[in-house]
């Protein structure tokens, strides 16, 4: 006797309305749909959809060359001319923001993937493997989570020539143990309801149904921790171009820019505050979209 697959996700049915009246229970994608017309995931999504553009078309944002500059214009407070004002050498500091943003997502970006990629394979492994491997990977995560984050990037960048490639290798290495705890708890999760089961029990092959059933349904949480990471990441980022391990001058960098403008902050407060100003916002914002897509993806 064979068994019948009749649904590859947890969808929830929708109940028929009770006998003395109220109203039909919605489904996940009736609420995806509400979340994804809501207000909030727009006011997060769009700036962050700006700070992307200046990743990656810098000139439409900023005319001024973020290299050179003149120096009869040094030290101008912000104004219409010049948003963030200009530095030292007479810079506009936010054509410097906006350069330097793609060196700061790139970085990020490949701490991110680092993360995510060794972190999944080994979250899978250890959920999937058996006992042995289960105990034997999550002792490894552990051994990394009791280590600072920081002082892993640290490490890595200071053995190595400091640069993009090392500072994303170090902050990526410090963000695999999140991803691997995280993809190991929700596999463990979807592994045990009905639909996999049956799944496995209709003949499905291993692999076939990893691919098919259980890490499609147990995205949620990692595209939320996907987010948060990134944001993680361009503020460890951040602070290492601080210390001078990013990249060197005159390189725009969002680190590099704080840490020019830390000496002459009684008197040009503007080259320290606003590019920090640009960081945390972008940080939070980050964070506001990985529990928008939490929302979205969690089933």
């Amino acid at each position: 006797m064979s068994i019948e697959l009749l649904r590859t996700d947890p969808v929830a049915e929708v109940a028929l309305p009770p006998a003395g009246g109220g109203t039909v229970p919605r489904g996940p994608g009736k609420r995806q749909g509400n979340i994804l017309r809501s207000a909030g995931l727009w006011l997060t999504v769009i700036p962050l959809l700006i700070v992307l553009g200046w990743a990656f078309l810098p000139g439409l944002f900023s005319s001024f060359d973020p290299i050179s500059g003149i120096p009869k214009q040094k030290f101008q407070p912000p104004s219409a001319g010049h948003w963030f004002g200009t530095d030292h050498l007479g810079r506009d500091v936010y054509s410097r923001v906006v350069h330097g943003t793609s060196q700061t997502l790139l970085t990020a970006g490949l701490a991110v993937l680092i993360g995510f990629v060794v972190g999944t394979a080994l979250g899978l492994f250890a959920a999937t493997a058996g006992r042995a491997a289960d105990a034997g990977t999550m002792r490894l995560v552990d051994v990394l989570l009791a280590v600072p984050g920081f002082l892993i990037s640290l490490i890595i960048v200071t053995a190595f020539a400091p640069g993009p490639i090392s500072l994303g290798v170090g902050v990526g290495i410090a963000s695999i143990a999140s991803f691997a705890r995280v993809v190991r708890s929700e596999v463990l999760r979807v592994r045990n309801l009905d639909y996999v089961e049956a799944a496995f029990l209709n003949g499905g092959s291993y692999w076939s149904v990893v691919w098919k059933h259980v890490l499609p349904n147990s995205c949620g949480p990692v595209l939320a921790l996907l987010a948060v990471d990134l944001g993680a990441a361009i503020l460890a980022i951040s602070g290492l171009g601080f210390l001078g391990f990013g990249a060197p001058p005159p390189t725009p960098e969002w680190g590099l820019l704080i840490s020019e403008g830390r000496q002459y902050l009684a008197g040009a407060w503007w080259m320290t505050s606003l590019p920090g100003l640009v960081i945390v916002l972008t940080v939070v914002l980050l964070a506001g979209l990985g529990r928008q897509l939490l929302k979205i993806f969690r089933f």
